[in-house]
């Protein structure tokens, strides 16, 4: 079982290190078009100069692309080149479908699982010149495509809607409760189909003058990715070279409210960091809906400062907030041992000499 544990995660490494550039890249530029910018009440950001448009409009165009470089390569790393264009297009499909980073990495695993299984079959000799580049790839991105669409895509939307007749319900209760399941909610898939939940809630409800409800999630957005950066300050020696560099990104990401820059740590370590950074953004969310920070726009982190109330207590949340996850996770995780390898030299050329066995 460890050795099994072992393997999973070093194609989630693989998919992590090819994915990190992406995130970096297309979450500074978000982070830098944002910053100059500005935030405004009831409509976010507002980026209207047509220099920093062009710079938003290439960070989101990095942004596109994590997700389908994640379970790409995570599926290359199963079942080397054949495994991915399914991975890529499994990837592209969970981000579709509002399946979030979790959703690509499950698309990644079954699509270089897959491949594999058919690079395995017994086939004529005359079929083998075209298994790893038609056939291979073919047929595994029809079965993980179907998979994602007809067996996952349903079940989120229904989740999603049964999610958000659920906070509906618990607004009328505790405050501390309500905070602790927004805050949670934000941290637990970083932009995925529990995090778009409880942020459209939100979201909403500021249409209708309810400010109090977004607080807390402005409060927990920032959280994970301000709580990775300085954990990885503190404790430097428990994460490899590329998370370091993520780090100084994901502090830049969390001062604009990009909760994503924290998705490479949770992918590539999700058993000890999205307990971290769950915990730390519920207790961030609690404390600011006890507090009664509200939040004018449907966004989040120190940005949106100008159009929140009570900032006092804004910034004690997200302080107490950060420093709970990032000392959670570093007495969570344990010393780096090894490096992520590095891509081999010529490792893109085209290669069309497959060993099938």
């Amino acid at each position: 079982m460890k050795k099994i544990l072992n393997e999973v995660r070093q194609h989630l490494m693989t998919g992590v290190s090819h994915m990190i550039p992406f995130v970096v890249a297309g979450g500074v530029l978000i982070a830098f078009s944002i910053m100059l910018s500005g935030v405004k009440a009831g409509s976010g950001a507002d980026v209207t100069n047509p220099m920093l448009k062009n710079l938003l409009n290439l960070g989101v165009a990095g942004f596109t692309m994590m997700v389908p470089v994640l379970a790409g390569y995570i599926a290359y790393s199963i079942a080397d080149r054949p495994g991915l264009a399914p991975g890529m297009i499994g990837g592209y499909l969970a981000g579709q479908i509002g399946a979030g980073f979790l959703g690509g990495i499950i698309a990644g695993i079954i699509a270089g699982y897959v491949a594999n299984w058919i690079k395995g079959w017994s086939v004529p000799e005359i079929l083998r010149p075209i298994m790893p580049i038609f056939v291979i790839p073919l047929l595994a991105t029809i079965i993980v495509g179907s998979l994602l669409q007809y067996v996952v895509g349903v079940p989120i939307s229904n989740f999603m809607a049964g999610l958000t007749s659920w906070l509906k319900a618990m607004s009328d209760g505790s405050q501390v409760v309500f905070g602790i399941i927004l805050g949670a909610m934000i941290a637990f898939d970083m932009g995925g189909p529990i995090n778009k939940t409880a942020f459209l809630f939100g979201a909403g409800l500021i249409e209708q003058g309810v400010y109090t409800v977004m607080g807390p999630i402005a409060v927990a957005i920032c959280i994970p990715p301000l709580a990775m950066a300085l954990a990885t300050t503190l404790a430097p020696n428990k994460y490899t070279s590329q998370e370091r560099q993520a780090g100084k990104g994901a502090f830049f990401m969390g001062l604009i409210g990009i909760t994503e820059g924290a998705i490479p740590f949770a992918a590539a370590d999700p058993i000890r960091v999205i307990p971290s950074i769950v915990t730390g953004s519920a207790i961030g969310g609690a404390i600011a809906a006890v507090s009664g920070v509200g939040d004018h726009a449907p966004h989040g982190g120190p940005i949106v400062l100008p159009v929140v109330d009570n900032r006092l207590m804004f910034i004690v949340a997200v302080i107490v907030g950060v420093l709970i996850s990032a000392l959670m996770v570093n007495m969570l995780k344990k010393e780096v041992t090894e490096e992520v390898p590095e891509v081999e030299e010529g490792a893109d050329e085209l290669d069309l000499e497959f060993d099938l066995d």
